[in-house]
């Protein structure tokens, strides 16, 4: 076999290991620890090793040759990765694998073990080349890594169970709150109902009635926001669609055309109460003044979320009001009042014929 092709066999290595051939020597003299081993001996044995192996186990080149590799695995080697070196050698392939080792003091290091087969002309394994190089801080550093990462996920599971802990106690506060005014405002409501019996004044009566309906609105939205999972805002187009209907109904009134265009639009919660009397005292006015002494006719609503505002209209087709009987009225001042308290602004134009109401408000972002 001519020089150039002996290399990769090492033929001298059982005899010289490594004098006068380059390529062992090169071996021989390098400072990353290697090792051959002879696959056609018993045991897959090691033939041959450097310094710096010898160096970085602790044993003497005599302790090493003619052993098996498996004289550095201890107790808490990982058998999972050695059978990834086993399974190497028996189907004649590389492989790269950390491996938990053991010097001869007892000490352990981490080896980043790369083995690869030496094959001759004709394909047949004559020897393994092993490298290995201590990676132990490296894998102390990712093991310190991992620890902190698996305590900092820890306390983030924690910290986030506490926080949904405390959510979910607040939020079953607001729905023992929310239940709470529901039902004193239904008690409130059945006592003017109760006292509204006994009035034989027409006026006084008529009076009451109006506080009655303003009430009952106050517990429609109290209603719906015990019902809703989110507390923190409140879907006033759905509100209006249903006050609409429940307001034409409870008036009895079967002559009045509803024309409703009204998409999902979520406000704040803290201004549901206020919105919501102003849409219950519009349509109320809507359905006394525009269509009274019993004039047919149409009511339209119309709900609009546009970017970052929302804006609710309510129109008839009544005679209309003049402004200066409409701003001495208790329901127009309520409606500026409340309006204000909900960052929200109420106008009021000409329907020709009858009036249309457009109150235009801060939406809620988290929808």
């Amino acid at each position: 076999m001519k020089q150039r092709d002996d290399w990769h066999l090492t033929d001298a290595l059982d005899y010289e290991h490594g004098r006068g051939d380059p390529f062992a020597a090169a071996v021989r003299a390098t400072r990353m620890p290697m090792v051959i081993t002879d696959p056609a001996q018993a045991d897959n044995p090691i033939v041959f090793c450097n310094v710096a192996f010898q160096t970085l186990t602790g044993y003497d080149r005599e302790e090493i040759v003619g052993r098996n590799c498996r004289f550095l695995q201890g107790p808490e080697t990982d058998m999972a990765a050695v059978a990834k070196v086993r399974e190497a050698i028996e189907g004649g392939h590389d492989v790269d694998v950390d491996l938990l080792n053991y010097r001869k003091d007892g000490s352990t290091f981490w080896n980043a073990l790369y083995m690869s087969p030496v094959k001759d002309m004709d394909g047949t394994i004559r020897f393994f080349f092993a490298s290995q190089l201590d990676v132990t801080d490296r894998i102390e550093a990712q093991t310190v890594i991992a620890n902190q990462k698996q305590l900092v996920e820890r306390e983030v599971e924690r910290r986030t169970a506490d926080l949904r802990a405390a959510l979910d106690a607040k939020t079953l506060l607001l729905h023992e709150v929310d239940h709470r005014v529901k039902n004193n405002l239904t008690m409130i409501g059945s006592l003017l109902r109760l006292q509204v019996r006994t009035i034989d004044d027409p006026a006084i009566a008529s009076k009451l009635d109006s506080m009655l309906e303003r009430v009952d609105a106050l517990a429609v939205v109290h209603r719906q926001l015990y019902q809703s999972s989110d507390l923190e805002k409140f879907d006033m187009g759905s509100f209006a669609r249903s006050l609409v209907s429940d307001v034409v109904g409870s008036s009895g009134r079967t002559d009045i055309a509803l024309d409703t265009d009204a998409c999902s639009l979520f406000v704040d919660a803290a201004n549901a109460s206020a919105l919501g009397l102003i849409l219950n005292e519009i349509l109320t006015n809507a359905v006394k003044h525009g269509f009274a002494d019993g004039r047919p006719g149409k009511l339209s609503l119309t709900v609009r979320n546009g970017n970052g505002s929302g804006m609710i209209r309510i129109c008839d087709d009544g005679p209309g009001m003049p402004s200066a009987r409409r701003t001495k009225s208790i329901g127009t001042s309520l409606i500026t009042r409340l309006a204000r308290q909900a960052q929200a602004e109420a106008t009021w134009s000409d329907n020709r014929p009858g009036t249309c109401v457009t109150i235009t408000f801060p939406n809620n972002e988290k929808q």
